[in-house]
């Protein structure tokens, strides 16, 4: 596992195999301990606070995360577009780990979050959802000084265009080739396309919805096999060694 001491300075040549980030993509408290505890068992590297998360509950879910799990890196999925010094500042200040900072945002933001993570000892990653070409936004961001790049094709983006099977696996090799900080892949991807990321050289692995809820809109935890599945599917991507 790539603990909490190490997370800010992750290299690429650190991931040999692939590690599993689950998001906890759920609206209460409660919700996410149980969740955490099935990702944790099932063999979790890092828990996401994820969005719907982060709104219901904000710093109050990672202080009670980071009390639960002290060394499990924890990420938290700001989406931040305004104010970046200062929101990465409150989460890093509660126990978080990562940030989230949007490529939409101005290269302000986007610069003001790094100085954070500089002073803070937190890794930001840099989202390129609704970029119009991807690697140069992948490019920009490593740029300006993030330390992750996640291509991400968001739901409702998905969603508005079913006909186009949108996925993130398009220009993941490019994005890959254009950078030299670790990558993630976020947005719709099977188990199967998941675990095949690391082939490609994206070797921090999401696991979130639709695997650990319902849908993508419900925020609630399904039962049954889950914990079997989600251990299978870790187990997988700890065995998938991480291109080069």
């Amino acid at each position: 596992m790539v603990t909490s001491t190490s997370i800010r300075g992750l290299r690429r040549s650190d991931l040999t195999h692939g590690i599993v980030q689950v998001s906890l993509d759920l609206k209460t408290l409660h919700d996410a301990l149980r969740m955490a505890a099935i990702a944790v068992e099932a063999g979790a590297d890092w828990l996401e606070i994820g969005t719907p998360l982060v709104l219901a509950e904000g710093v109050r879910a990672v202080r009670a995360l980071r009390e639960e799990y002290p060394t499990h890196p924890l990420v938290a999925d700001l989406k931040i577009m305004d104010g970046g010094y200062g929101e990465a500042r409150m989460y890093a200040e509660a126990g978080a780990d990562a940030v989230v900072v949007m490529g939409r945002a101005h290269d302000a933001t986007v610069q003001r979050v790094c100085e954070a993570g500089e002073e803070f000892g937190i890794l930001v990653m840099g989202d390129d959802m609704g970029a119009d070409d991807r690697i140069v936004e992948a490019r920009r961001l490593e740029a300006l000084g993030v330390g992750m790049v996640i291509h991400h094709i968001g739901h409702d983006h998905r969603s508005a265009h079913r006909e186009l099977k949108l996925s993130p696996l398009t220009d993941l090799p490019g994005i890959v080739a254009a950078t030299t900080v670790p990558v993630q892949a976020v947005g719709g991807l099977s188990i199967d396309q998941a675990v095949g990321c690391p082939a490609v050289g994206a070797g921090v692995v999401v696991f979130g919805a639709p695997l650990a809820i319902d849908d993508e809109t419900s925020f609630t935890i399904p039962e049954g096999d889950l914990p079997r599945i989600l251990g299978e599917a870790i187990a997988r991507v700890h065995a998938a060694p991480v291109r080069s």
